[in-house]
């Protein structure tokens, strides 16, 4: 019977031959459209199955709402086509609240909501009854004009299919969507009008999205095409637009299509690896070069004495320099030999240090109001007994500091509060908060100029500035508030600095910026030895240096920007022939300036932990047979210093003679260095290489050695968070000293043997003893150190015949993982007094990674720096430097091995191709350690000395083999593995060997190293007739520097 049904105005004939059963509708395989994928995803054999499907041989496009284009299937067709209405209204772009629902399948051409519940009843009774379900129609191509390019996420146009035109389709507009992939080309202009296609089921209407952000997979019988692909005909390439309402673009993408031959892979080579191990090859040459060419410019402190040059005592029977107080901001003083006055708030005290500690005179200013500066008057001959006092209420009096009697005052000087006296020669300069200067010339009388008798000379400078100094004749100001440079980059402001010439009248100041980046100006001052320059301190570390003679306008012209330390210059001052600085860390350095680079000949800490304020020189004072350096800093204290360095000059003279009252012996030390990648004793095996590694180095030196030291790395493993843990819980205990016991006897107690978190170090230690034992049998050893940290491990062994020569036994560690937290990087650090010969052993292991080379340096610079490493010392001729044997630069030698982690900054294949040539010396001028000794001024390995490297390089083996790292990160090969020595008196330490061993349990080589060390003893008598001798000899040359000092500060204040 042939009967027909109509839905929503569309009719279809009941006639249909062969009509496809409809499953029922499965609930939960809904895409965002509305209808199941399943005959999509269906394969052309699977659909030949269905019985109630006729196979056509015409290939007929069918079209996925999920691809980009059309997509043919072959052989599919369906014998009674659907008849298509005429095109509707799009749908707005999002639903709007009360539509109709998301998952409604859509018919053809613009229906109601009515209409539309019929086709959703229909839909759902025929797929129960004929158990198979129709996919629904796609909806009609819509006239729209044609868009420059389609947004990231919009849907792929869909197609105009016609049973005439199958290749290529005429393409249809895009429709919006937030889920689909952009498309890499633009589909050709769309019709102005609907021309309805031949019916097929890859017609049928497709639901309105889902206002949803997923992303449905895509049916593998409608492949995507590929992603770079040529476009259709007369269809340009679209331009990208930004997603959603961002300006910017998206990120650059790479486009390559199925057929196209695909990049060549990164190279696993070249020191890729793993995160520590990131780059290398060329690329991280490059990038070191660029580091050193920018250089570190910090000075070399390698040399330096930590020996605080403290003044000598202003009168006999003072055995120590008074604590004078004074307010580290609002507080002002002066000093003129031994009277000193400060002043603060209302009230000025008065001391004569040659006769009393304590306040001579007390002067009330009640009356004359609030102290806000100070300075003294010369009067010639540089005699200083008056000083002008300068107040808040714009006051300048003159006080006699011989009496503390008020001599003179000038009454309203100044509209505004004086903030700056200053002197110049014999000329003295008022400055006040708005910029108004008087300068006072001398008069007749050659007696210096009169506060109430002489007429002073008004000029104008800027107002309120921070830092303010005579210099050459010349006001050097400056504030805080002044850049050069346009917008907020750090960069691009520099300081300015204003120099005003106020002993020429006429003259106008003149504007000078550094010729680098250097933060804000802090001070200034001049060298009498080298004429003609103003340094100028800086904060972020930074002196600018100024010539101040022969420049083009008689204004001074900057030279050159160093780097001089990474704390604030808060204050710097001329002393004689070197540069004082004052950090913000506490510490006062002096610089000899005439060195390249320069030199740090003296650091100590003067005020610790707190900013040095202030440094001026006691010119007057040289009369008196001294020239004092007085420091104020943030604890309220001034300190006096002694600016000729006598102690330093007595000590380095002492040590010229040292060989008159000392006796001198020779010992030798062997020092094995061994990253053993955590390898237990028990697998030195097979190999004889394993099985004979100590043996061989034992032996590898003539005669038994008097000390042994060995130095592991990675006894444990690292990577282990179950050790990490341990390490973290278990590992903190507090260090213990440790008893000494002979090899013979049980192994030796304390925490670096601890077995709380391993067994590790105990079964080396164990080992260790077994094996000296064995090979020196008739020669007993005692065990003085065994310490371990986080992988490290040390354990030294000296001859039971010197075990009686030591002194000062100490052994400790320093953290550098995690900030300083951790301790899978770090040191040991052990030491003792043979003889009097201080020595210090350092077994480390630094930061790992090919391109970490300046957080090597850096956990170098803060063991050697860190504070306090040993309790102070009972034997002070034993230590150099002026230090007190806390610290490891105070040791006379010093001992560092262990795996440093420097690479070699080359190509994969060079190295390997100069190692099998045996060919070291091309691939050693590559080496990243000697590199950073020879460029870098702030590398602390400088004042280090290592042997000629004749092995091949020691990192990084495939573990039990021969061969270089094989895997896919292939690391460099590298000589991470070293061994470096310094000593006061290089003469003193000569190397015997330096060479490596091939046990093949880890991925680095053993090395070892022994030395011939020279220890003094001292007969104190002799060193005290010498001490004598050495003392009349610097009365001699105090007159003698005190005569030039004289001349060089009168010259330069032209007094």
């Amino acid at each position: 019977m042939n009967t027909t049904r109509t839905v929503a105005n569309t009719t279809y004939p009941n006639d249909i031959p062969s009509k496809p059963s409809i499953p029922p509708r499965p609930s939960k395989t809904l895409d965002s459209s509305g209808f199941s994928p399943r005959l999509l995803s269906t394969s052309p054999d699977e659909l030949s199955s269905i019985p109630s499907l006729n196979i056509t041989p015409p290939r007929i496009t069918m079209s996925s709402p999920f691809s980009d284009g059309e997509t043919e299937v072959d052989k599919l067709s369906l014998t009674a086509p659907l008849v298509p209405l005429p095109a509707r209204k799009p749908p707005p772009p999002k639903p709007q609240a009360g539509g109709p629902s998301v998952g409604a399948i859509r018919s053809l051409g613009s229906l109601s909501n009515s209409s539309q519940a019929s086709v959703d009843t229909i839909s759902t009774s025929s797929s129960v009854a004929s158990g198979f379900q129709r996919p629904p129609p796609p909806p009609p191509p819509r006239s729209r004009p044609k868009a420059s390019s389609v947004p990231l996420g919009s849907p792929t146009p869909s197609t105009q299919s016609s049973s005439k035109s199958l290749n290529p389709p005429p393409p249809l507009p895009s429709r919006k969507h937030n889920t689909m992939p952009t498309l890499d080309y633009e589909p050709s202009t769309p019709t102005t009008s609907f021309q309805p296609p031949t019916p097929s089921i890859a017609t049928l209407p497709l639901p309105p999205p889902r206002p949803s952000s997923r992303v449905y997979p895509i049916s593998p019988i409608s492949p995507l095409p590929s992603i770079k692909q040529d476009p259709p005909p007369q269809s340009p390439m679209l331009e990208r637009k930004s997603l959603g309402s961002a300006k910017l673009l998206p990120p650059p993408t790479r486009t390559i299509a199925l057929g196209d031959k695909l990049p060549p892979a990164r190279r696993p080579g070249g020191g890729t690896g793993d995160s520590s191990d990131d780059e290398s090859g060329e690329d991280a040459t490059a990038v070191e070069d660029t580091k050193f060419l920018g250089g570190d410019s910090f000075p070399d402190s390698s040399r330096s004495s930590r020996r605080p040059p403290i003044a000598a005592p202003f009168r006999a029977g003072q055995f120590a320099l008074p604590k004078i107080l004074i307010n580290a901001y609002g507080g002002h003083y002066v000093v003129a030999g031994s009277l000193v006055a400060v002043g603060h708030s209302y009230t000025i005290k008065v001391y004569d240090l040659s006769v009393f500690d304590s306040p001579m005179y007390m002067v009330d200013t009640k009356d004359l109001g609030k102290i806000t500066c100070m300075e003294l008057k010369s009067t010639g001959e540089g005699e200083a007994r008056l000083m002008w006092v300068g107040t808040k209420e714009g006051q300048v009096f003159e006080v006699d500091l011989r009496t503390g009697a008020i001599c003179s005052t000038k009454q309203v000087t100044n509209l505004h509060p004086v903030t700056h006296v200053l002197r110049h020669g014999r000329a003295m300069v008022t400055l006040d908060e708005g910029g108004k200067a008087l300068v006072f010339t001398e008069g007749e009388g050659n007696r210096g100029v009169s506060l109430t008798g002489t007429q002073p000379r008004v000029l104008r400078v800027t107002e309120k500035q921070d830092f303010v100094r005579m210099l050459g004749g010349k006001l050097w100001t400056a504030a805080r508030t002044d850049h050069n440079g346009v917008g907020g980059a750090v960069s691009s402001r520099l300081p300015i600095i204003r120099v005003y010439d106020l002993f020429s009248p006429g003259s106008t100041g003149k504007s000078i910026v550094p010729t680098e980046h250097v933060g804000a100006v802090t001070s200034a001052t001049m060298i009498p030895s080298h004429e003609g320059k103003v340094y100028v301190g800086h904060e972020e570390g930074f002196v600018s240096i100024w010539a101040v003679e022969g420049t083009e306008d008689g204004y001074p012209k900057c030279l050159e920007v160093v780097k001089v330390s990474a704390s604030d210059v808060m204050c710097v001052e001329g002393v004689n022939e070197r540069l004082w600085i004052g950090s913000r860390n506490g510490i006062i350095s002096a610089y000899d300036v005439a060195a390249r680079p320069w030199v740090v000949t003296n650091s100590w800490s003067a005020h610790p932990g707190l900013p040095v304020l202030k440094l001026s020189v006691d010119v007057f004072g040289i009369d008196e047979g001294r020239l004092s350096v007085m420091s104020v800093g943030r604890d309220d204290v001034m300190r006096f210093w002694d600016g000729l360095l006598g102690m330093d000059w007595m000590q380095n003279e002492l040590q010229r003679r040292e060989d008159s009252y000392s006796k001198f012996r020779d010992v030798t030390a062997l020092f094995l260095s061994w990253n053993c990648d955590a390898a237990r004793p028990d697998s030195l095996t097979g190999d004889p290489a394993n099985v004979n590694l100590f043996s061989d180095i034992l032996n590898s030196v003539d005669e038994p050695p008097d000390i042994i030291v060995f130095g592991f790395q990675e006894v444990i493993d690292l990577e282990s968070r179950k050790m990490a843990a341990k390490n973290v819980l278990l590992g903190g205990a507090s260090k213990k000293k440790h008893h000494d016991e002979g090899v013979t006897g049980l192994a030796c107690s304390g925490n670096g043997l601890s077995d709380k978190v391993t067994g590790a170090y105990r079964r080396w230690y164990e080992r260790l003893v077994k094996e000296v034992r064995s090979a020196m049998p008739q020669m007993p050893y005692t065990v003085v150190h065994t310490e371990s940290l986080v992988g490290l491990f040390s354990c030294v062994f000296i001859k039971a015949t010197e075990r009686f020569s030591l002194r000062d036994v100490a052994v400790t560690s320093v953290k550098r993982g995690m900030g300083g937290r951790y301790g899978n990087k770090g040191a040991i650090v052990a030491r003792f007094i043979l003889g009097d010969s201080s020595i210090c052993m350092v077994n480390c292991h630094l930061a790992a990674g090919q391109n970490a080379v300046r957080r090597r340096n850096a956990d170098f610079a803060a063991i050697l720096e860190e504070k306090s490493v040993f309790p102070p010392t009972e034997y002070p001729m034993a230590y150099g430097g002026g230090g007190d044997g806390t610290m490891i630069l105070d040791h006379e030698i010093v001992f560092v091995n262990g795996d440093m982690n420097y690479r070699i900054d080359h190509r994969r294949e060079a190295i390997i191709s100069s190692i099998r040539a045996g060919e070291f010396a091309n691939i050693l001028a590559h080496d990243q350690l000697l590199r950073e000794i020879k460029f870098n001024r702030g590398c602390r390995f400088r004042g280090f000395s290592e042997g000629p490297i004749t092995f091949a390089p020691t990192y990084k083996y495939d573990p039990r083999s021969n061969e270089y790292d094989t895997s896919e990160k292939r690391r460099l090969p590298a000589w991470c593995d070293r061994v470096l020595w310094r000593s006061r008196d290089p003469s003193r330490v000569q190397q015997l060997h330096y060479r490596r061993y091939e046990a093949n349990v880890s991925d680095h080589r053993p090395i070892s190293a022994a030395f011939k060390i020279t220890v003094k003893t001292i007969e104190h008598d002799a060193r005290m007739q010498a001490l004598k001798h050495v003392r009349t000899l610097w009365e001699e040359e105090q007159a003698q520097m005190l005569a030039q000092a004289r001349v060089a500060y009168f010259k330069e204040n032209d007094m």
